[in-house]
């Protein structure tokens, strides 16, 4: 079992920026790619983006592309989700998740391992 736990979130406004953390205490931490998702009110849980176990490989939703940057430090066993130029449809809250495959997954069912999330509110 992997413990992970997300922090850095907060409220902001448009056109602002936030780094979200999300740290997972397990000597494991660089077997598995680890990826970021958000659920806004009354939706889905959908991808956000994706860094594969050795950090060189990521990947992301066209709707941040651009805009949020993902990066590891698996000395630190820490994911971070940087997100700049936000918007008020960033408004979600913000899960890290563990994947143990090798193939670089998107979807919710693909991922073994998940944090309690933290809320991210941008205003308008």
């Amino acid at each position: 079992q992997v413990q992970l736990a997300e922090s850095g979130g907060g409220s902001v406004q448009a056109g602002g920026s936030l780094r979200l953390s999300c740290l997972a205490p397990d000597r494991t931490f660089n077997r598995y790619s680890m990826g970021w998702f958000r659920q806004a009110p009354g939706k889905e849980r959908e991808f956000v983006a994706v860094i594969t176990m050795s950090g060189v490989y990521t990947l992301f939703a066209d709707s941040v592309k651009g805009r949020f940057t993902i990066s590891r430090d698996n000395a630190k066993n820490t994911v971070y989700l940087q997100m700049n130029s936000l918007k008020p449809e960033d408004t979600a809250v913000y899960y890290c998740a563990a994947d143990s495959s090798a193939v670089v997954h998107t979807t919710t069912e693909a991922y073994d391992y998940w944090g309690q999330g933290t809320q991210v509110t941008v205003d308008s």
